[in-house]
């Protein structure tokens, strides 16, 4: 997640801000002399790949920095979230099968998590006890 405290200057250029950028580079005046050193370094830009400005403005910035970044993107929030809702959905299917095996009055009483471990506790202790005895 990005702070509140970071400004437009500390982001990334888009895809967009690269290109006018580089918009005014030979606008009608391709062919002089003096544009020989301009349109060749154009050129060059608009041949290397959008990704690279990123990365290039990437590089200085701490491996942290970097991570915190790559999580703000839509894209890991989403995949973030499906690989959350699976794992909860296994924990609440785990806890789903201990309260199976656990005895309580009435058998179909509803129990929070914590009351499902704790009874879990004291079921486990007395049937070791039942086992010693």
């Amino acid at each position: 997640m990005l702070n509140s405290d970071r400004t437009e200057l500390d982001l990334p250029p888009t895809h967009s801000e690269s290109e006018s950028a580089f918009s005014d580079c030979g606008g009608g005046r391709a062919g002089s002399a003096e544009d020989a050193g301009g349109v060749g370094l154009c050129a060059q830009s608009r041949v290397t790949e959008p990704g690279e400005a990123v990365k290039k403005d990437l590089q200085h910035l701490s491996r942290e920095e970097r991570r915190r970044r790559r999580r703000a993107t839509a894209k890991y929030r989403t995949a973030h979230a499906t690989r959350e809702r699976i794992r909860v959905e296994a924990f609440n299917m785990a806890f789903a099968e201990l309260r199976k095996l656990l005895p309580t009055l009435p058998p179909d009483k509803k129990l929070s998590k914590i009351e499902i471990l704790r009874l879990a506790i004291c079921y486990i202790s007395y049937l070791n006890h039942v086992l010693d005895v």
